[in-house]
């Protein structure tokens, strides 16, 4: 093929075709559609960092404003939506996203904040079990937070280089808040960062659980991406959990690429807890409210080490303002202040339309988007051209990371001026992601002969 002769894709009417026989397509049109600079709708491929704005969310944060306005401090009880229990509002919503039980989820504070959270309850180190799994490349938020919690406890991640490998895991440290076991621990290294083979771009199941097997008598956590940002692979969580669990492992997820994305099972895969945001595929803007799970089992394990607030004191008696912290029982007691109403007012606008969508449907359409837009780079045919996220549907969501081999940032900036909004990744990654609630075929076909024509 000459670079200067596109690959032929196939007339658009073929887009039409399956966009007329989408059941979902009506959806688009409850989000607003940023133009480009000749005033047409861009292509939003960027769902997987900040979703959409549905129409509905400027009604729902002005009725809270109007309320304040009216009410004042009234408005915790006598507001149309009464802000005392208002995160209560999305949590059946939010745990039918992610495929939990209403006990096991609340929305509360942001992705990392959350995650350290969770830790302090779910990394508990011993001097026998210290060890934590993730992957190698995952979101560095994760990687800083799990480091963090390791220095915590008085362990370092990786002995130094210049000990030769033989430097113990422990560091010098004095600290009365660390839990860090007796200086006869043993093993070299407390962080274990999960690879893909040589010449692989994403992580086998068998690999992982392979790992699992072999060190898992030494780790206490295993917490890996739900799908990593990266790649946009999706893991078996279900797998990871279960061997994770036969090694006596504690099993969590990130999920802020997972929720809205994939049609989650939480509670059946048996994860013991989970931490997402809710500004990607959930669509309830900037810097959105996040949420978590903890798997019912741990519901009224009150035992368990948690830094408390009075959010999560239980209710009957929380305005009694009492001195001993009383958990609730289920994710709610892992709460520490009161939420920001005005952002719980934009996720609930956006959950109601997952609602009326449905995960299982909004799943089928985002098979059939990213599969047509696989066949589409599969058309062009360019040996410059990669798609490094599994063809698996089973192991992808919506996104396909796609390699542009020799190629700067500028082959970004051409599709960026014809009108696609997408994502670059450093060396030469282009991140998009159709996601099903708005995006369309047309848009997955007008995307590929834009690509097509900047490579030529």
């Amino acid at each position: 093929m000459s670079p200067t002769s596109p690959a032929k894709l196939g007339p658009d009417s073929d887009a039409a075709a399956l966009d007329a026989a989408d059941e979902l397509a009506s959806f688009r049109d409850k989000f607003h559609i940023p133009p480009d600079a000749a005033g047409r709708e861009v292509v939003y491929f960027t769902g997987n960092s900040l979703g959409l704005q549905p129409k509905t969310t400027r009604e729902y944060v002005d009725q809270e404003l109007d309320d304040w306005a009216r009410l004042a401090v009234e408005g915790h009880m006598h507001a149309k939506n009464p802000w005392l229990p208002y995160h209560e509002f999305v949590t059946e919503p939010m745990s039918r996203v992610v495929g939990a039980m209403p006990v096991e989820t609340v929305v509360m504070n942001s992705l990392t904040v959350n995650l350290h959270l969770l830790m302090v309850s779910f990394y508990r180190p011993t001097p026998e079990r210290y060890k934590i799994i993730i992957e190698k490349g995952a979101f560095p938020s994760d990687q800083y937070a799990v480091e963090s919690q390791l220095k915590f406890h008085g362990f370092r991640s990786v002995p130094p280089a210049s000990a030769g490998g033989r430097e113990p895991d422990l560091l010098n440290v004095d600290s009365s808040a660390s839990a860090a076991p007796p200086a006869h621990a043993g093993g070299f290294g407390s962080l274990i960062q999960l690879e893909p083979r040589e010449g692989e771009t994403t992580l086998r199941t068998g690999d992982i659980v392979e790992t699992i097997e072999r060190e898992g008598d030494s780790v206490a956590l295993v917490l890996l991406g739900g799908v990593n940002y990266y790649t946009g692979q999706a893991f078996d969580m279900s797998a990871i959990a279960d061997a994770g669990h036969k090694k006596g492992c504690t099993v969590g997820f990130d999920c802020a690429h997972a929720a809205g994305n994939l049609e989650l099972k939480l509670h059946d895969w048996n994860v013991d807890f989970a931490a997402w945001c809710s500004y990607k595929y959930l669509n309830a803007g900037p810097g959105g409210i996040a949420g978590i799970f903890v798997h019912e089992r741990h519901a009224r394990s009150f035992n368990l080490p948690r830094f408390a607030g009075w959010w999560g004191h239980d209710k009957e008696t929380r305005f009694l303002m009492g001195p001993e912290f009383k958990p609730l029982a289920g994710a709610e007691g892992w709460q520490i202040s009161n939420p920001p109403i005005l952002q719980l007012a934009a996720l609930r606008s956006s959950l109601e339309v997952f609602d009326e969508a449905g995960m299982a449907e909004l799943r089928a359409k985002s098979v059939r988007l990213t599969g047509y837009l696989e066949s589409l780079l599969d058309r062009i045919g360019s040996e410059r051209l990669s798609v490094i996220t599994p063809r698996d549907p089973e192991q992808r969501g919506c996104q396909l990371s796609i390699r542009v081999r020799g190629s700067d940032k500028g082959i970004f900036r051409k599709i960026s001026e014809a009108g696609v909004v997408a994502d670059w990744r450093e060396p030469d990654v282009i991140r998009v992601a159709p996601a099903p609630l708005y995006n369309t075929f047309s848009d997955v076909h007008r995307f590929a002969e834009i690509l097509n024509r900047a490579l030529a």
